[in-house]
C-alpha cells in the first residue's frame, strides 16, 4: 500500500510544540444522544479551547516552525476557524499574521481574528477567492502563506486527535471526521489506520458542498462550481490534488448529509449534551442520522471540531425545538 504524505514520528513530535491547552481534548461516552442514535456515541470534544476549534493543533506547529526563521511574517487564507488559530498561535510567537476572509464569513469569527491581533483583509466572494487573495499577498510581500490541508504541518497537527483517539479505552468501530479541505481527515484517518486499522474511517460533507467527496468516489479532482450550505467552516469548492490521494488512502467511505441533518445534530447537541457546535461539528451526527441502520449497534466516535457560531443565525437553525427537546 502507498505512502501518506504524513508522517507518525512527525506527528508524536507535533504533540512537543502544540501548547497543551489544545492537547487532550476530552473523550466521553455520550449515553444521553444514544436513544436518539441508536447506537453508542463517544465525543471528541476539540472546542473547549482558547479558539474553539481543532484548527490551532496544526497552526502551532506552523508558528513554532516560523518562530525560528528570518522571516516572522505569514497570510492565510479563513471561512474563520484557522484565521483564530494562526492568530493565536503567531501572538503567542512573535509573529507578523494576515488573515484573508470572504466578507460574507461567520462575524464572530471575523470579530475574534481582529480581536488576536491578526490584520485581517476581506474580499468579495467566497472562501476560493480568498484562497486566490492570500496567495497573491505572499507572493507579493515574499512571506509564508499557510495553505490548510495542503501544508502538512495543518495536517500533522490535526493528526494528534487521532494518537488520542487510538490510545482509549474502550476502543470503537468507527470514527466520522467532518470533511473539508481535509487535514482533520487525512490526519486523523493516517493515524486511525496506521495503529487502528480495523476501526472505520467515514468521512461527512454537506450535500451542499460535496467536492472532496465527489473526487474521493471518483478518484480524480472534482470541483464545483458554488456552494450552499450552512456549514462554512467545510465549504470549498477546489479539493487539493495531493490531499484526495492521501484521503484515498485513509478514508474508508466518504458520505453527504442534508442541512436538515445538520440542524437536527446541533439541536441534539444542544439538547442531549449541552454543547452548542457550529454546523461543521454536527456533520457526524447527522450521519448517523441518515443511516441509523449502519451504525446500529457499534460504537462511534464523533469528532466535534469546532463551536465558533454566530449567535443569531445559531438561534434561527436551533430555534426553541433546541431548548425543550429535538
Amino acid at each position: 500500500m502507498r505512502e501518506t504524505r504524513l508522517d507518525t514520528a512527525r506527528i508524536r513530535a507535533a504533540r512537543r510544540v502544540i501548547d497543551p491547552v489544545f492537547l487532550d481534548t476530552p473523550l466521553y461516552r455520550c449515553e444521553a444522544l444514544e436513544p436518539g442514535l441508536g447506537c453508542a456515541v463517544s465525543i471528541k470534544l476539540e472546542t473547549a479551547n482558547p479558539v474553539r476549534s481543532f484548527k490551532a493543533r496544526g497552526t502551532e506547529v506552523v508558528a513554532s516552525l516560523l518562530a525560528d526563521q528570518d522571516s516572522r511574517a505569514v497570510v492565510c487564507a479563513s471561512a474563520g476557524n484557522l484565521g483564530q488559530a494562526l492568530a493565536w498561535s503567531g501572538r503567542g510567537r512573535g509573529l507578523d499574521v494576515t488573515v484573508v476572509a470572504s466578507r460574507f464569513a461567520t462575524t464572530a469569527k471575523l470579530d475574534r481574528i481582529r480581536a488576536l491581533g491578526a490584520t485581517l483583509e476581506l474580499v468579495d466572494g467566497d472562501h476560493e477567492v480568498a484562497r486566490e487573495r492570500a496567495a497573491a499577498i505572499a507572493r507579493r510581500d515574499g512571506i509564508r502563506l499557510v495553505e490548510d490541508s495542503l501544508d502538512i504541518e495543518t495536517c500533522e497537527g490535526a493528526a494528534t486527535i487521532g494518537l488520542e483517539l487510538v490510545d482509549a479505552t474502550p476502543s470503537f468501530d468507527a470514527v466520522l471526521i467532518a470533511l473539508g479541505g481535509g487535514a482533520l481527515a487525512t490526519g486523523v484517518g493516517h493515524v486511525v489506520k496506521a495503529m487502528a486499522p480495523e476501526v472505520e474511517v467515514i468521512c461527512v460533507q454537506p450535500l451542499g458542498a460535496p467536492a472532496l467527496t465527489h473526487s474521493w468516489h471518483r478518484r480524480r479532482v472534482v470541483t464545483t462550481d458554488s456552494t450552499d450550505t450552512i456549514a462554512d467552516g467545510v465549504a470549498g469548492r477546489y479539493p487539493i490534488p495531493a490531499v484526495l490521494d492521501d484521503l484515498l488512502l485513509v478514508a474508508d467511505d466518504a458520505v453527504l448529509v442534508q442541512e436538515a441533518s445538520i440542524i437536527a445534530g446541533m439541536r441534539m447537541l444542544l439538547d442531549h449534551a449541552g454543547l452548542v457546535v457550529e454546523p461543521s461539528a454536527a456533520l457526524g451526527v447527522a450521519a448517523i442520522l441518515e443511516d441509523r441502520d449502519r451504525f446500529a449497534g457499534r460504537h462511534v466516535v464523533t469528532i466535534l471540531c469546532g463551536s465558533n457560531v454566530d449567535v443569531d443565525a445559531y438561534h434561527r437553525w436551533v430555534g426553541a425545538a433546541g431548548v425543550n427537546g429535538s
